[in-house]
C-alpha cells in the first residue's frame, strides 16, 4: 500500500489536539496491516465517528494516545477494525447467485449426501448471518422432509466474520419478519418460525452451522475443502494485491469444480483468473484440472 497523504481537513469543529490528519493517516495504515481494508483520504469523518466512542469507552480521550493503545493491545485492535468494518446485508442479496445455487449446486449437493459424502459451505464474511441462512434455506428448499433428510447427512456450514458484534447476532438467528420478505414464501415456512413480529431460524438450519471470528487475511484454521464459497461485497474493500491473494487462497481451499461466489462489484483477477472459469454473473467454477 503506497503512503497516505493526510487529508487537508479532518472532522469540523473538533480540536486537532483530539484528532488529526496525521492520527487518521495512522489509523488508515494500521486497520490496512492488520485487515487489508483501505481508507482513502474521504473516510476521515468515516474513522471519527466509529471510533470515537471506543477513545472515550478506552479513557485515552485523544486519538494519538488510541493509536498508541491499539499498537500494544491486540483486542482492542480488533474492536477498532470491527467498528470499521461495514456489516450492510440482506436476506437473498443478489438473487440470481441463489437461483444458480438452487439449479445447478443443489443437485450436486443432493448426489453427494445420498451418496454419504461430505459437503462443506462456506459463507466467509457472514456478517450478521443473512447471507449463511438463505445458503442454507435454498439447499434444503421447500419440502421440509426432504430437506431434514439432507440436514441429517454429513452437511456442514463454515460461516465467519472479523466483526464479533456480526457474528453474535448472526448465531442468534433473529430477525425482524420483514427482513425476510425477498426469502420465496415455501422456504420461511418450511425453515423459520414467527412470532410477535421476529423471525427466528429453524433448530434444523442452526444445527448445521459453525459461526466463528476470522480474518480472511490471517491463518486459515481450515481442514479439507469447499464445495462452494461465499465472498460476497468483502473484497471491495481491499486493494488489488490484496484481492488476488485472497482468489488465490479460495481457489486452494475449493475442491476441484468448486464454486465461488462473488459480489457485484468484485472480479477474479490476478495469478488465480485461470483457475477459475466464469459460468454467471460474478459466479466462478474452479477448474478440475
Amino acid at each position: 500500500m503506497s503512503a497516505l497523504s493526510a487529508p487537508k481537513n479532518t472532522v469540523p469543529g473538533v480540536s486537532p489536539d483530539i484528532y488529526s490528519a496525521a492520527d487518521f493517516a495512522q489509523i488508515a495504515k494500521i486497520i490496512y496491516d492488520a485487515a487489508g481494508i483501505v481508507l482513502p483520504q474521504g473516510k476521515a469523518m468515516l474513522v471519527y465517528s466509529r471510533l470515537a466512542p471506543l477513545v472515550r469507552s478506552s479513557g485515552t480521550i485523544t486519538f494519538s494516545r488510541y493509536i498508541e493503545l491499539i499498537r500494544a493491545n491486540g483486542a482492542e485492535l480488533n474492536k477498532a477494525v470491527a467498528a470499521l468494518t461495514t456489516n450492510h446485508t440482506f436476506f437473498y442479496r443478489e438473487a440470481h447467485h441463489f437461483d444458480h445455487l438452487r439449479a445447478e449446486v443443489r443437485p450436486r449437493v443432493i448426489e453427494k449426501l445420498r451418496g454419504n459424502r461430505p459437503v462443506r459451505l462456506w459463507s466467509a464474511g457472514c456478517s450478521s448471518g443473512e447471507e449463511t441462512w438463505s445458503i442454507l434455506m435454498t439447499l434444503l428448499g421447500p419440502d421440509r422432509t426432504a430437506g431434514l433428510n439432507l440436514a441429517r447427512a454429513d452437511l456442514r456450514v463454515l460461516a465467519t466474520d472479523i466483526a464479533p458484534h456480526a457474528v453474535a447476532r448472526a448465531r442468534d438467528a433473529v430477525y425482524p419478519a420483514s427482513d425476510l420478505k425477498p426469502v420465496p414464501e415455501d422456504l420461511r415456512r418450511a425453515w423459520t418460525k414467527e412470532s410477535n413480529g421476529q423471525v427466528t431460524m429453524s433448530d434444523t438450519l442452526r444445527s448445521i452451522v459453525r459461526f466463528r471470528l476470522l480474518n480472511l487475511l490471517g491463518d486459515w484454521p481450515i481442514q479439507g475443502k469447499f464445495d462452494f464459497i461465499f465472498c460476497r461485497n468483502v473484497m471491495i474493500y481491499f486493494d488489488n494485491p490484496t484481492q488476488e491473494r485472497l482468489v488465490k487462497r479460495f481457489c486452494e481451499a475449493l475442491t476441484p469444480s468448486g464454486f465461488l461466489y462473488i459480489g457485484h462489484s468484485e472480479r477474479v483477477t490476478g495469478p488465480a483468473a485461470n483457475d477459475f472459469q466464469l459460468v454467471g454473473p460474478t459466479i466462478y467454477r474452479r477448474r478440475a484440472a
